[in-house]
């Protein structure tokens, strides 16, 4: 089963037609609406901490609002 912070947010047909789904190292925006994370689990941080902990692998999330979410900074993926 796929993490949160693996899904984009949107279906097959409208990743289809989406400019930033075409590449899939790029992240969805936070912009997008699609790209909004509802989540329960989703937790907005503004510690420095998680932010610049330079463990996390940043590249594993599929969206950009995930790189601000203590629920990804802490159980995401680690850099070897």
């Amino acid at each position: 089963m796929a993490k949160c912070w693996e899904r984009r947010g949107c279906d097959d047909a409208m990743q289809a037609n989406c400019p930033h789904a075409v590449d899939p190292d790029e992240k969805c925006p936070a912009r997008c609406s699609y790209g909004q994370c509802y989540n329960e689990t989703r937790d907005s941080t503004s510690d420095p901490a998680l932010i610049f902990d330079p463990t996390i692998d940043r590249d594993a999330a599929a969206k950009e609002s995930c790189v601000f979410c203590a629920f990804f900074l802490r159980n995401g993926p680690r850099i070897a």
